[in-house]
């Protein structure tokens, strides 16, 4: 059986959002433990009658950690 790449893909970027949200509901302290790492300030590239803004900046938490891997066991289980 051939999965999908993709599923995989979305099921682990909502393992991520959900863990990160749980984790900033739930009163306990240690899941929001982390690091965050990226852009500090926008990169902005003014060409005149444009101005486009770039910006990433990633935080990982226990609680997303925890989302990633029951998303990879949903996964494997569907």
């Amino acid at each position: 059986m051939n999965k999908n790449n993709w599923a995989c893909f979305l099921l682990i970027l909502a393992g991520i959002v959900i863990g990160g949200f749980i984790g900033s509901i739930l009163p306990v302290e240690w899941l929001n433990y982390g690091q965050s790492f990226g852009l500090t300030s926008p990169v902005i590239l003014d060409l005149g009658i444009l101005c486009i803004t770039f910006g990433l900046s990633i935080k990982i938490t226990v609680a997303s950690i925890i989302g990633i891997v029951l998303a990879i066991i949903i996964y494997r289980l569907i």
